[in-house]
């Protein structure tokens, strides 16, 4: 695999979180400029509490000598999981390659890490000796990371260096995640401990200890001062901005890079490269973009302004440091732009600003943040004046003004097209999920990943998997190079190649980030090996999203087993089979009907060979679904076809709980038309009916079912509601003939779902309990509990039809406007 270019693997927990995708992107851009490949290993998406790092079971163990030259350790996140010693253990494994960890120092080890203690001294600092703050609250990170313990102590010195003296109650861990923040925040609210200050161990967590001030009618500079740790991008773009302490997420890995490169030539490294860090100065702390003016020891011991001639070496140096910007295609950005100022100054009007339009466009390229040229700006326009014989100062003013406007536009937009790229990968991802939560079958999954995964800039894939029990060796299952797929080759490979030959053995340089499949920490698929430049929040999600499809569709693999199993037994196990589906359709009854402003009660009673009725109650951030159907015919395939029915709506309501009703009824019916008709060649069709509650009342609903019944309070009489779809399982698209409709709950309005058991039960003389009676039964209690409605519903129709030879379905809902949250105490 290394052939005649270096190999370098990066190994880190995730690649959705702020701290790493800088890591990777410095790692990534180090790459490229030393001509080496790059493997991107990651195999834990979750970093908090109740989740932990199976390094045994993941993807790590198959990197090592036969798959890369050298290896970037992310220490600093591994350890959120693994504690110290576990991270110096997983380290250990890796000792017959050069190696360098990133973000924590590890004895033996070359580390390149960042000065946290005096980063975090410099925050307390700032907030005591510049603000006057005297009761400075901490948020640390968590307890076995060494960079949090390290930044922790250093805020406890930091107090005692100023006689301040430490309070256990000001003291509060986080998970270096914005909730983290947020639960801290409201724990230290709790204690009701005074505060003017808050210090956290990063900026995620200090923006999360933000939102819930600003929850409790806490203003941010104005009561309380807030500084971070990192300097990630969004801390540039919150209300306020964050004050923090900038720590070169990048230069880590760039540098990382460098180091085990010199290790790999046999070169001597330093055992640890120390990074310094800087306070930026924003609103969070009251200091806005005051903090741009230059301090006296960056203006430099020359007095009053002069021409750029007279400084130029001196602006240099100051100009550097007002920006940071190390990456070696800007190298040199200071000389250039002060000769274009000299230019523009001697009468070349335009050049200035065409210097610093094109340092703009190459710093974006490279990941800077452009705001920081303003402090550039402001820096020019305190020390240059017009040459002599030159433009006027109020030319000169103009041009401050036109390229502080050129960067404020550059910022936005470069901010503006991140959150753009963010927003189009989530969307995408949304939609590529519900096609996944389809596709049951390996071929549906080979067909999905072929059309969604391009539309995620994923181009070149290799998705294999493990062909043996003791996961030795790998099988392709599907491959794709740019973004057109290619026969995947028949022969298994062992695992350590990642992805079959030929896919990572080109002659040109390659970029990619290698991931393991699977589900949960015990049930482990294979591998993905996929290309580097897209979204960084698309790989932790594709991951699950793939391993929960090849989940599904080892479920449905068996499911169809049991299918044709039972099919060829029908006629000697009928009862046995019988069993089985009643067990299906109670068993996945919900266990618990609450959804925050409805008052439910449900009853499903199967009759003796056992129908298809369906129905689910979802509980969701702002309200909730309701589902009931029911499949046509009885016996096992009708039970499994409902069971069909529960999953993937339960799987598409969870992954988007703000979906049309329309569009999961219609990407349902394609999987169950496949389904039925292709695989369990049937002809069984269901109904369905899909609700999508919101909180302040409004139902939206799709698909076939009975007419829904709505008793107003306000009337006490009910209305039937028909639904406007069709049948699912019966056409391959019903997409055109599934629209969504709505209706209005008001206090107190009854909501009731049935199945046609009720309405076509029959008496003795063969007539039907009908619409009408079980309207009648409804109004007659419209004022009971939703229990009593129910029950009095089901004696009525007991005491009419004591033997019903179909399922009985019933769902009572009361809608009761959740009240409004009390505000919380100051």
């Amino acid at each position: 695999m290394t052939g005649k270019r270096p190999t370098i693997a990066l190994l880190t927990d995730y690649l959705s979180g702020e701290y790493q995708s800088e890591v990777c992107f410095g790692v990534e851009r180090a790459a490229r400029l030393h001509d080496v490949n790059l493997v991107v290993a990651f195999g834990e998406t979750h970093a908090r509490p109740g989740y932990s790092l199976v390094v045994s079971n993941s993807i790590y163990p198959l990197i090592g000598v036969q798959t890369a030259d050298a290896v970037v350790v992310v220490s600093s996140a591994l350890t959120n999981h693994l504690g110290i010693e576990g991270t110096y253990a997983f380290c250990r494994s890796y000792a017959a390659l050069p190696m360098c960890s990133v973000g924590l120092a590890m004895d033996g080890i070359p580390s390149v890490i960042v000065d946290n203690t005096r980063g975090a001294e410099t925050a307390v600092a700032h907030m005591v000796d510049d603000h006057a703050c005297r009761r400075v609250a901490y948020i640390s990170g968590p307890a076995n990371n060494e960079e949090a313990k390290l930044r922790a102590g250093a805020y406890r010195r930091a107090l005692e260096a100023r006689a301040l003296p430490y309070d256990e109650r000001l003291f509060v861990f986080g998970d270096f995640m914005p909730d983290g923040g947020r639960r801290a925040m409201r724990e230290l609210l709790a204690r009701r401990v005074e505060f003017d200050a808050v210090v956290a161990g990063n900026d995620n967590m200090a923006l999360g200890a933000m939102d819930t001030l600003k929850a409790h009618g806490i203003d941010v500079p104005g009561d309380v001062l807030v500084c971070g740790f990192d300097d990630v991008a969004v801390s540039r773009v919150t209300r306020p901005s964050l004050t923090t302490v900038r720590q070169p997420i990048k230069e880590l890995g760039a540098l990382a890079v460098e180091t085990v490169l010199r290790l790999m030539r046999g070169e001597p490294v330093p055992e640890c490269n120390l990074l310094s860090v800087e306070l930026t100065r924003r609103e969070s702390c009251g200091c806005g973009y005051y903090a741009a003016l230059p301090r006296a020891a960056e203006a430099g011991s020359s007095p009053g302004r002069l021409p750029v001639a007279e400084q130029r070496e001196e602006l240099e140096r100051a100009l550097a440091r007002a920006v940071t910007a190390s990456a070696d295609s800007l190298k040199g950005w200071p000389r250039a732009l002060l000769l274009a100022l000299e230019e523009d100054l001697a009468g070349r009007e335009g050049a200035f600003v065409q210097a610093l339009r094109a340092l703009l466009d190459a710093a974006g390229r490279e990941g800077v943040a452009l705001d920081q040229f303003q402090r550039a700006i402001t820096l020019l326009r305190a020390r240059v004046r017009p040459a002599p014989g030159g433009a006027p100062d109020r030319d000169l003013e103009r041009l401050w003004h036109t390229s502080r406007v050129l960067i404020g536009h550059a910022s936005v937009r470069a901010e503006g097209e991140k959150r753009l790229y963010l927003e189009l990968a989530s969307v995408n991802l949304s939609w590529t999920g519900m096609c996944f939560s389809t596709a049951l079958s390996l071929p549906a999954l080979r067909r999905t990943l072929a059309a969604e995964l391009p539309r995620l800039d994923l181009t070149h894939v290799s998705v294999s998997l493990y062909d043996d029990p003791q996961r030795a060796a790998l099988k392709s299952l599907f491959l794709m190079e740019n973004s057109r797929e290619v026969e995947p080759p028949p022969a298994s490979f062992p695992s350590w190649r990642l992805a079959p030959p030929g896919f990572l053995s080109s002659a040109d340089r390659f970029s990619v980030v290698a991931m393991p499949l699977a589900f949960g920490e015990a049930e482990h698929f294979g591998v993905a090996v996929v290309n580097s430049g897209a979204n960084e929040v698309v790989y932790d999600a594709v991951r699950l999203q793939i391993g929960s499809a090849m989940k599904a569709v080892a479920m449905h693999r068996e499911i169809v087993r049991q299918v044709e199993i039972r099919e060829r037994l029908e006629q000697e196990r009928v009862q046995q089979e019988s069993r089985v589906a009643e067990h299906i359709q109670t068993a996945l009854a919900p266990v618990e009907l609450a959804i925050d402003g409805l008052e439910l009660a449900a009853y499903m009673r199967p009759t003796a060979d056992v129908g298809g009725d369906y129905y689910d109650v979802i509980a969701t951030p702002q309200g909730g679904w309701l589902g009931i159907g029911d499949v046509a015919g009885h016996g096992l395939a009708a039970g499994l076809v409902m069971l069909m029915i529960q999953s993937m709506v339960a799987a598409m309501t969870r992954r988007d709980p703000t979906a049309s009703p329309s569009s999961i009824v219609s990407a349902l019916n394609r999987a169950i038309h496949e389904n039925i008709r292709a695989r369990l060649r049937r002809d069984e069709h269901a109904t369905l009916l899909l609700l999508r509650y919101e909180r302040g009342g409004r139902v939206t609903f799709a698909g076939a079912h009975d007419d829904m019944i709505v008793c107003r309070a306000s009337t006490q009489r009910c209305t039937c509601i028909p639904s406007t779809g069709v049948w699912v399982g019966v056409l391959p698209s019903i997409d055109a003939l599934t629209p969504d409709a709505e209706l209005e709950l008001e206090e107190g309005d009854l909501l009731v779902l049935y199945s046609d058991g009720i309405t076509e039960a029959r008496d003795a003389h063969q007539e039907q309990f009908g619409l009408e009676r079980l309207c009648a039964a409804i109004e007659a209690a419209q004022g009971a509990p939703v229990d009593a409605i129910r029950d009095r519903i089901l004696r009525e129709v007991e005491g009419w039809c004591p033997s019903p030879d179909d399922d009985i379905t019933l769902v009572v809902a009361r809608y009761r406007a959740p009240a409004a949250s009390a505000p919380a105490p100051a």
